[in-house]
């Protein structure tokens, strides 16, 4: 079987959600933390974990991609038994059996997310419509070839002396190369 696990491409999660997940967690979409939610109340991070996060079941926190992965019946089931406590301890799951039942469907969606490849990439979005959660999601291939060249780089200079910065005109150049 597949199932989703968090993935942290850059540092950005760690920085536009209150909470990033760790890499490598078992993911959920996470849209029941805001099942109960009055739109209009969301704004900053939590806005941000509201339209583009996945739920990493052992933190409780967001990741902005997901990654398909092979899973066996053992790790599920260890997955849902997690997920069963963190409803219990962090959303008032009123007992063990009921976080379970509620863990066991989220698993369930999450798996049927998974009808490609291993190592394809989801990401979500999620909006509020005619007063219920709507989510989108889309699959993003891994580029396997190297990464390209930075656009800028700063090098340090020492023992020059301090000459009139140059300016360079980006708008100008990108002008020059159209014609």
């Amino acid at each position: 079987m597949k199932l989703l696990k968090t993935v942290r491409a850059d540092t950005s999660d760690t920085f536009v959600f209150d909470k990033a997940a760790e890499p490598g967690e078992w993911a959920i979409s996470g849209a029941l933390l805001f099942a109960n939610l009055d739109s209009a109340t969301l704004s900053g991070k939590r806005r941000t974990a509201f339209r583009s996060g996945f739920l990493g079941i052992s933190s409780f926190g967001w990741s902005t991609l997901a990654q398909i992965v092979e899973a066996s019946e053992e790790q599920r089931s260890t997955a849902v038994e997690q997920l069963a406590a963190g409803l219990v301890e962090r959303c008032g799951a009123p007992d063990l059996a009921t976080g379970r039942a509620a863990a066991e469907e989220e698993m369930a969606f999450a798996a049927s997310l998974c009808d490609h490849a291993p190592g394809m990439l989801v990401a979500v979005s999620r909006r509020y419509e005619n007063e219920a959660i709507r989510e989108s999601f889309r699959t993003l291939q891994a580029n396997s070839r190297a990464k390209p060249a930075p656009v800028f780089s700063f090098v340090e200079v020492v023992g020059e002396d301090a000459a009139a910065p140059e300016r360079i005109d980006l708008a100008g150049l990108l002008d020059r190369a159209r014609q």
